[in-house]
């Protein structure tokens, strides 16, 4: 299929670009291996905030005495704060989602590959590869973590964006 414009990655870069292509007129898709809104949305920033907020609320009610205000202590329920960590960047996911149907972007879930010749190739969950053509490109594929030497992510103390 052609389009005017195929963005690879759905992060803060990448959506908002596809929005603005197509409010321009221009037939646009983007692909994304995982869930639209990227790292970002789905395991960093987003998820980090809402368990900061939960640490902020347990310290609030915690020292709710500062306040004037009697509590009996807080006990922190970590799958619950870790579910609710969740619900929060699966529904941000689900409003880039609608976005994406607002503006009418063509969304391809796979892993995109560029080639040359304003191609991308596209390998879906099933190992299935089907090839896409662009007048335009635009890699927003985002960053990732790294370990520290001597600083492994064991996912207790030390973890990763996800």
């Amino acid at each position: 299929m052609n389009y005017d414009l195929i963005v690879l990655g759905s992060g803060p870069g990448g959506y908002v670009a596809a929005i603005r292509a197509s409010q321009l007129g221009l037939k646009t898709a983007v692909i994304e291996r995982e869930s639209l809104g990227g790292i970002c949305l789905n395991w960093g920033c987003i998820p980090t905030k809402a368990l900061l907020k939960s640490a902020q609320v347990f310290e609030y009610i915690n020292h709710a005495a500062d306040y004037g205000i009697k509590a009996n202590g807080a006990e922190a329920d970590f799958a619950a704060v870790i579910k609710r960590s969740r619900g929060v960047a699966d529904g941000m996911s689900k409003g880039v989602q609608f976005l994406m149907k607002k503006n009418k972007i063509d969304v391809i879930m796979g892993t995109g590959k560029v080639k040359a010749g304003n191609k991308i190739e596209v390998k879906g969950a099933d190992g299935a590869s089907k090839e896409y053509t662009a007048t335009s490109i635009i890699v927003a594929t985002g960053g990732r973590s790294r370990e520290l030497p001597n600083l492994k992510q064991d996912g207790k103390k030390i973890i990763g964006y996800r």
